[in-house]
Order: C-alpha cells, then structure tokens, then sequence
C-alpha cells in the first residue's frame, strides 16, 4: 500500500522515553514504541536483502535501548540511530505509517 503525500511527517517528537510520536502531513496522528521500531528495523544488518528473512533476533535487543538521533532522508524516510549503537536502519514513510497502524 503507498500513501503519497500524506505519508510524509510533518512532526515528530519524544512523546516519553520510550515512545516517538508525530503528525503526518495529513494531520493523523502516530506512535511508536522505540524498542518496537529497532526491532523491526529494515536494513540490511537485520534483514536478509535477498530472502527478505529477518537476521536479526529481537530478544537480543534490550529493553533499554533508545533512539539517540533521529534524521530526516530525503522525503521519504527518517534514519534512527540507536543506543545500542545501530544506526543502519533507514525507516520509510510508507513503513512508519504500516507500524503505527498495527
């Protein structure tokens, strides 16, 4: 499913420790539990680019880990730097918006 313009974000913020928050350029608004988001982070470090398999295992990422820097890419996606170090994952507007409505 792509959702065009209305998928870009038009805000985002630290709602609390452990949870992002935006408005979408549609005014709807979205949350993410970070621990959540790291875990399903696309790249390639976690995901098998040829099978689609998911090589990372979520029980290894800790509770505790946090976003420390969170970056637009282009206008299509925001890239996340973890606590634990990660900071490979670029997360898609389109895939932001598939994860806030599940």
């Amino acid at each position: 499913m792509n959702y065009p313009a209305a998928s870009a974000i038009k805000e985002i913020w630290q709602k609390d420790p452990r949870t992002l928050a935006a408005t979408w350029l549609d005014n709807r608004q979205a949350q993410w539990d970070v621990v959540a988001l790291r875990r399903q982070c696309p790249c390639a470090e976690c995901v098998d680019e040829t099978s689609g398999a998911r090589k990372l295992v979520p029980e290894q990422i800790a509770e505790s880990v946090r976003p420390l820097v969170i970056r637009s890419v282009g206008r299509y996606a925001m890239a996340i730097e973890f606590s634990d170090g990660h900071r490979t994952g670029i997360y898609t507007y389109d895939l932001l918006r598939k994860l806030s409505q599940q």
